[in-house]
């Protein structure tokens, strides 16, 4: 998977992973930073189109839509959805790196948690 998303100090940070990481930071330089994140694909088919900022995305979508009504393919249009919001960063990657995973996303969206949650770790426990 080429590109990935990483959740650091509530944003979402979007890596190109065949890039080397910095000799002096140890770290990749990022392509994106956003608070929210947004994912547009098809519905039937699961593929990704775009990704990224949720405005620029919601404004893609839009513009695709009405250029796929003008030219008759009412279906194409009515197929593509954007998904946006505090996603878990693991379902974004899944989607980035896994073919049609996006449709599965879909189904599952009301039931996810809440993206910018982290998880706890287990507490540890002392054997007696």
């Amino acid at each position: 998977m080429d590109l990935q998303y990483e959740l650091k100090a509530g944003s979402y940070y979007l890596y190109d992973m065949r890039e080397a990481p910095s000799k002096v930071t140890g770290e990749r330089r990022f392509k994106l930073k956003t608070e929210t994140v947004a994912i547009a694909f098809d519905a039937h088919t699961g593929e990704v189109h775009r990704h990224g900022n949720p405005v620029r995305i919601q404004s893609w979508a839009a513009h695709q839509r009405r250029r796929l009504r003008a030219a008759g393919a009412l279906l194409q249009a009515n197929d593509i959805v954007v998904v946006s919001g505090p996603l878990p960063v693991d379902e974004l990657n899944k989607c980035l790196g896994i073919r049609g995973y996006c449709r599965r996303l879909l189904k599952r969206l009301p039931t996810l948690p809440h993206g910018k949650l982290q998880r706890k770790p287990a507490p540890n426990r002392s054997a007696a």
